[in-house]
């Protein structure tokens, strides 16, 4: 029609045998996945996708009817294409006219996809063979061949296509080679190997392509870095954050999304390493501020300050606040006025059906240990005086257990964001442990009670 704007993207698709309905377009951000957009399918197998504005260069899947799916690699100047292939193997007879970096992607799995058969029947006589029979050497001589044949074919592609987004994605998602350090004994130094393996993992990322954050293969390096390559501990987790986010902080979208991602990772109800949200805190203070925070408003970033704010008293390491306030008897109770060598600080709310089933626990643990150098303080938090006492005599607490309705007592003290919450304080009231089950507390008390000797 006269005047109509043309398609920036006209994807034209016909996959044979493949039901009618609506195929839908998932685009991907970091680790978010989202609809971006949305076709029918003809009983034929036949759709077509258009749009007035272009497709961020970026992967993309298109789910199909019959829970069938393919996957997309776009640049800019793939978005006039057509894509032609048969049920029920989408992969082994895709034929695309218009779109290279999704060619050169196909050409890639075909290529994969023949290797894989026999690079699985090796793993498997590897796993069963003794690691220094002929059989064992033969397998593994086989299998270096095929790897060696796939890096060449994949530098092939990497030569005839220098400038190609398949490239840039395909190099950025390589692992460094394993180097065989050795001690002076001949031992394989595992610990060198890793240092050197870190060091190389980023080599192929280039930070200045945004179009990579429109791919899983930016988020997947990350999550590995972070969770796998990196030992979980605060501490070797803070200096990894820092290394690897001022790195990227040049650019804008890689510093919000490594920041956020890094810093989410390990919030309080999101990990299971001990004292994680001290990263979380960390992030939060060094990143989250409003001169380099430029995705958030002042009021965001001081709320969030705020937060890590009250988070930052009960990390590991610190001394634990003291709390004082009423218990049943109407006696003020404070936790640094208690002489056992070790004190757990046990924050409960009634209401709660962890706390619920931990209580009797909890108080048979007390039971055990109280000659033994342990006590206990129970905090009742968002709850009331009638249902505190009523939650007290039912499970028989024995140990102090005191609530103060205003919250002042503890109020930025000892963080809790579910409930049960456990601190254990050392004699120096040091948090030497928390964000514990109530399984766990005799194995810390054990080996706190070796240190204190």
């Amino acid at each position: 029609m006269f005047g109509q704007k043309p398609d920036s993207t006209l994807i034209d698709v016909q996959i044979e045998g493949l039901p009618a309905g609506i195929a839908r377009l998932i685009g991907t951000f970091g680790d978010q996945n989202y609809i971006i957009d949305s076709a029918q399918v003809a009983a034929d197998g036949h759709f077509i996708l258009r749009r007035e504005h272009p497709l961020p260069a970026g992967f993309y899947t298109f789910l199909l009817p019959a829970q069938k799916n393919f996957a997309l690699l776009l640049d800019q100047a793939d978005q006039h294409c057509t894509l032609r292939a048969k049920l029920p193997d989408i992969v082994a007879t895709l034929q695309v006219s218009g779109a290279l970096n999704t060619d050169l992607m196909y050409q890639t799995f075909r290529y994969q996809n023949q290797q894989e058969p026999e690079l699985k029947r090796l793993a498997e006589v590897m796993s069963k063979a003794d690691s220094k029979s002929p059989e064992y050497e033969q397998a593994k001589t086989r299998q270096t061949q095929l790897i060696d044949a796939r890096k060449t074919y994949l530098q092939g592609i990497f030569k005839a296509n220098p400038t190609a987004f398949f490239t840039k994605f395909k190099i950025a998602g390589q692992n460094p080679d394993p180097v065989d350090f050795r001690k002076p004994n001949g031992d394989l130094d595992t610990l060198r190997q890793l240092i050197h393996y870190r060091s190389h993992f980023w080599d192929g990322v280039d930070f200045n392509d945004e179009r990579l954050l429109h791919t899983p293969v930016i988020v997947n390096k990350l999550r590995r870095y972070i969770k796998e390559l990196t030992p979980q501990k605060p501490d070797s987790i803070i200096v990894v954050a820092d290394e690897i986010i001022d790195r990227v902080m040049p650019n804008r979208e890689y510093f919000k999304l490594f920041a956020n991602w890094i810093g989410l990772q390990y919030e309080n109800t999101k990990t299971t390493v001990m004292d994680g949200e001290a990263v979380f805190v960390h992030v939060v203070r060094k990143y989250m501020t409003p001169e380099r925070a430029f995705w958030s408003t002042p009021k965001e970033t001081d709320e969030l300050q705020k937060h890590v704010g009250e988070m930052e008293a009960s990390l590991m390491g610190r001394k634990g606040p003291d709390v004082r306030a009423k218990n049943m008897a109407g006696e003020y109770k404070s936790i640094y006025e208690m002489k056992a060598p070790l004190i757990v600080v046990f924050m409960y709310s009634p209401d709660c059906e962890h706390c619920q089933k931990d209580a009797p626990l909890i108080e048979q643990i007390y039971q055990k240990w109280k000659t033994l150098g342990v006590d206990f303080y129970g905090i009742a938090v968002n709850t009331t005086d009638a249902e505190w006492r009523e939650f007290q005599q039912k499970n028989k607490f024995s140990f102090t257990s005191v609530f103060d309705p205003t919250n002042r007592a503890i109020y930025g003290k000892y963080f809790v964001d579910i409930t049960p919450e456990l601190y254990i304080l050392n004699k120096d009231r040091i948090i030497v442990a928390k964000n514990l089950h109530a399984d766990q507390l005799e194995e810390v008390f054990a080996r706190e009670m070796l240190r204190q000797k």
